[in-house]
């Protein structure tokens, strides 16, 4: 990456980490996340239909102020999983959840389920910085969304869906050529789905 990209990545960072932070922490932020949800799980049912059932959803556990999913997660009819990191520069493997799993400390701070089945999502819901109308994220600069989702688009499809506040969108993300896009961007306003 070169330098100028690398600076207006951290610059974008640091103000999408700010917007992020005063969302998470305004006084309706539960109601805001209510509306993500049910956005998102009304997507969900247009998208999939009465197959939503045979449909393996990963989620994530949210942190520091990154958007809850978990109302999806639990209200999602299918097998649901979660992300875990296995090492650094390679994609994410997904290990099955339930509300009870047995949940323990896994790198860069995340939560991970102690034991179960490894799992192949059909769709992601992705936690990210910063988004904008191109569908493009920005996320912590590990690359582990981009290479997992690369991985998962070459042998098929995959449907990505970023989470976030809506105060997390910019006008646009600064990007590289490995970075994907997302399919489409829902937050407490509803379904943004990418332009171009």
């Amino acid at each position: 990456m070169d330098q100028d990209l690398s600076a207006t990545k951290k610059a974008t960072r640091a103000g999408a980490m700010h917007a992020r932070a005063q969302a998470f922490a305004a006084p309706d932020r539960s109601a805001r996340v209510t509306a993500a949800n049910a956005a998102l799980q009304g997507y969900l049912h247009q998208h999939f239909g009465g197959d939503l059932s045979a449909v393996v959803l990963s989620g994530y556990m949210p942190m520091r102020t990154e958007i809850d999913p978990l109302p999806t997660m639990r209200a999602h009819p299918g097998p649901v999983c979660v992300p875990v990191i296995e090492a650094r520069a390679q994609p994410l493997k997904f290990r099955a959840w339930h509300p009870e799993v047995r949940m323990i400390p896994g790198p860069f701070g995340a939560d991970i389920p102690a034991e179960g089945a490894w799992l192949v999502p059909q769709v992601l819901i992705v936690p990210l910085l910063a988004f904008d109308s191109a569908g493009f994220r920005l996320g912590y600069g590990g690359g582990f969304y981009d290479r997992t989702l690369q991985a998962l688009r070459a042998p098929g499809s995959v449907l990505a869906l970023g989470l976030a506040f809506g105060a997390q969108q910019v006008e646009a993300v600064p990007r590289e050529a490995t970075d994907e896009r997302l399919d489409a961007i829902i937050t407490e306003n509803g379904v943004i789905r990418p332009a171009g």
